[in-house]
């Protein structure tokens, strides 16, 4: 009763809340700043919004966030300067609906409705991203992207393959100007963290036909965690061409180093042998000064967009990927001993990793008419290989880990390690056609349909095991949704879509198990207020994972011996409701505000990925002050996240909590504070986790814990030109 209490009142609070927004949008000051929606290319509103003015979302088609069927958040780049966000990692941390189980030092899981995130999207190309083998991935730099667009829910008619949780979509910055323009970016911080970024654009003809656009960044920083360091290299450059006055093409490449010294692989141990809490500092680190864990991405990628004279248009891309990971790393695992530390044993790795990915799109998109009325459609093709392999060092002889309560890693030997030898190896294919029409059946509804047809094809081999394969063929992806403007400012929708995952277990008889299937179901308000200058919106959901693998027993095949046999179950469900408002309020007052909360369920009834926050509430706001203090901008905001906690299969006799690894909901508070210097000059401070809240995130595998950041500082001067 207690939780649909809650979920009313936050309807009531919603119903409250909108309704002032249109009255504002009404009667608002006359003196406000006015910014219509510029539908170019960048599809933002301006320099200084904290919301945009379309965006793709699940489907191929540019549609404004209220015209869109699915829950819609943007992090533009006023956003992303505001709140110092400087990775991928950063931007998932202070969205609504999404979350970051941080479980080691420089390894992450990202969040959504119950459910993992599995791809990263650049310009609306999914990437390949396997957690248990990338680092890299989540300290991706943002020096190179305009914006971030996250689309909650189911987004297979996009990204084929993955769960029902959401896509992160990375936009890259353009060469769109034809001066000179551009910033340049120091900035200091706690753990003698120093950056640089320079961003620069002009013409590179006297026409401007041609344009380029250079971005560099340079990061250098030790951590909270003892030895741990990191150093960060990133360069993307980009040109852009009006061959014809219909005719675009975009070519660009860009490479991202991370260099990282001493990152933990595990994390550390919860819990004594006693059962007590170990309740380490947080400066506690399990790993030794020779570990590091190098990665380094290529990515080059060339677009081409034709628009022909009835408004239609031709895109055609072609990206290329190559990700390498170089690490040397050590596990202590185990629990140790209250009074002598005793009890942790180490455990050596070292690999080689390459991950190679290509992809190609076509694709078609532009106005009809039918029966009287004009409508939209985008149809197309992509296709994608991506091809992994990892080697490993062996490693030799480790010496004992000795007082663990006293261990820094500062002086525990390096082994030998021995030649390269291969471990595992995959290759991914997937292509698809799509198609999707938005039909206009009446002046106030709109009806979206599409489908997407998948053939995906995985074959690959880990040391010591036999060759698999997995296929699917004409793997079917529907999408609908519908939208009806109420008004001038509201529109309601409801949508449905569908996402597959291939599974590599087999039946009874052999065969592979067909994949797990996710549906998603949502619907809710959209308010559009300000002439566009704030979107705010009201979302219900329901998701359900089909056909989840079960192991049933062992059988023989061939007389061979007993191997688990698994059958398709109807298992997870996730049900909740999400509340967002993002833009400009009145004059020089921008606002981000959202909260989520959500149940999931499996198939006994019992809580499933309880280590991810089942409430999340973000607000970040700033202000510009008027009048003699017009130099000066403030803002602040609060990150709220709500109980997490796993059960440790190997915890010791007698631990307390039964053995349940447990994170309280914990608040943080975040600060900054800008003032310009002069026109072209700037400084900024930024404080994050204010209060100093000591908070961790979880390793459910493995019984571990790995520390977040306490009380952070940076300050950053920059020059625009």
């Amino acid at each position: 009763m207690d939780k649909q209490f809650k979920m009313k009142r936050l309807a009531v609070l919603v119903g409250l809340a909108l309704p002032l927004l249109a009255q504002a949008q009404a009667g608002g000051d006359d003196g406000a700043a006015v910014m219509p929606t510029v539908q170019v290319s960048s599809q933002k509103l301006g320099d200084t919004s904290y919301t945009v003015g379309k965006a793709k979302g699940g489907t191929p088609l540019d549609m404004a966030l209220r015209d869109t069927p699915q829950s819609v958040t943007v992090v533009t780049q006023q956003r992303i300067e505001d709140q110092g966000l400087q990775t991928v990692t950063d931007v998932v941390n202070n969205v609504v609906g999404i979350s970051v189980n941080q479980y080691e030092t420089n390894r992450a899981g990202f969040t959504a409705r119950g459910f993992d995130v599995d791809n990263l999207q650049i310009d609306g190309v999914p990437t390949t991203w396997e957690q248990s083998w990338s680092s890299g991935e989540v300290a991706s730099s943002l020096a190179l992207y305009d914006r971030v667009e996250v689309v909650r829910g189911a987004t297979g008619l996009m990204t084929g393959a993955g769960n029902p949780s959401a896509a992160i979509n990375l936009v890259r910055k353009r060469a769109t100007s034809k001066e000179l323009t551009g910033s340049a970016e120091i900035g200091v911080g706690n753990w003698s963290a120093r950056r640089a970024q320079v961003d620069v654009s002009t013409a590179l003809n006297q026409s401007g036909s041609v344009r380029g656009r250079v971005v560099g960044e340079y990061t250098d920083a030790d951590s909270w965690v003892s030895l741990l360091s990191n150093k960060s290299k990133t360069i993307y450059a980009t040109v852009e061409a009006d061959l014809t006055p219909a005719t675009v093409l975009d070519v660009g490449f860009s490479r991202q180093e991370n260099d990282v010294k001493a990152p933990m692989w595990g994390g550390l141990s919860y819990w004594y042998t006693n059962g007590n809490l170990t309740n380490w500092d947080v400066s506690k680190t399990a790993a030794a000064s020779w570990t590091r864990w190098n990665t380094s991405y290529n990515n080059g990628f060339a677009t081409v967009q034709h628009t022909l004279d009835n408004g239609w248009k031709l895109d055609a891309s072609v990206t290329r990927g190559d990700r390498k990971g170089d690490s040397q790393l050590l596990y202590l695992y185990g629990y140790p001993d209250a009074s002598t530390g005793a009890g942790m044993f180490p455990f050596g790795g070292a690999y080689l990793t390459r991950t190679e990915q290509t992809n190609a799109n076509l694709q078609a998109s532009g106005p009809f008419q039918l029966f009287g009325r004009k409508h939209e459609a985008a149809f197309g093709y992509m296709y994608s290989k991506a091809e992994f392999t990892s080697d490993r060092r062996p490693e030799g002889a480790l010496a004992d880990t000795g007082n663990y309560n006293n261990w820094n890693g500062a002086t525990y030997p390096e082994p030998t390690w021995g030649p390269a030898t291969f471990y595992e190896q995959s290759t991914t294919r997937q292509d698809a056609v799509y198609g999707v029409a938005r039909f206009s059946l009446a002046d106030p509804l709109k009806l979206i349909v599409g489908a997407r047809v998948t053939n995906y094809k995985k074959t690959g081999q880990v040391v010591g095991s036999d060759a698999y394969e997995v296929k699917n063929d004409n793997e079917l992806t529907p999408y609908a949704g519908l939208v009806y403007d109420i008004n001038n400012t509201y529109s309601a929708y409801a949508s449905y879509t569908s996402i597959f995952q291939p599974q590599n277990y087999k039946d009874f008889g052999g065969k592979t198990l067909d994949p797990v299937r996710g549906k998603a179901a949502e619907a809710g308000v959209k308010g559009e207020f300000l002439d566009g200058r704030v979107n705010a919106s009201l979302a219900v959901f329901h998701i359900k994972q089909d056909n989840l693998a079960q192991e049933a027993g062992t059988v023989r095949h061939n007389g061979g011996l007993p191997e688990a046999y698994y059958v398709g179950v109807d298992g997870a469900t996730s049900r909740g409701v999400e509340l967002e408002l993002n833009g400009e309020l009145t004059r020089g007052w921008n606002a981000s505000a959202g909260y989520s909360i959500f149940r999931a369920k499996d198939a006994d009834g019992a809580d499933f990925n309880s280590i991810y926050p089942r409430k999340l509430f973000r607000v970040f706001t700033t202000y510009n002050l008027p009048g003699e203090l017009s130099k000066l901008t403030i803002g602040g905001g609060v990150n709220y996240e709500g109980r997490t906690y796993t059960v440790d299969p190997g915890a010791p006799n007698f631990a307390v909590n039964h053995g349940v690894i447990n994170q309280d909901g914990f608040t943080m508070v975040n600060l900054m504070a800008r003032y310009d210097i002069s026109k072209n000059l700037s400084a900024q401070l930024n404080v994050n986790n204010v209060t100093d809240k000591t908070h961790f995130g979880m390793f459910a595998a493995y019984g571990a814990i790995t520390y977040a950041a306490p009380r952070t500082t940076s300050l950053s001067l920059k020059y625009k030109f």
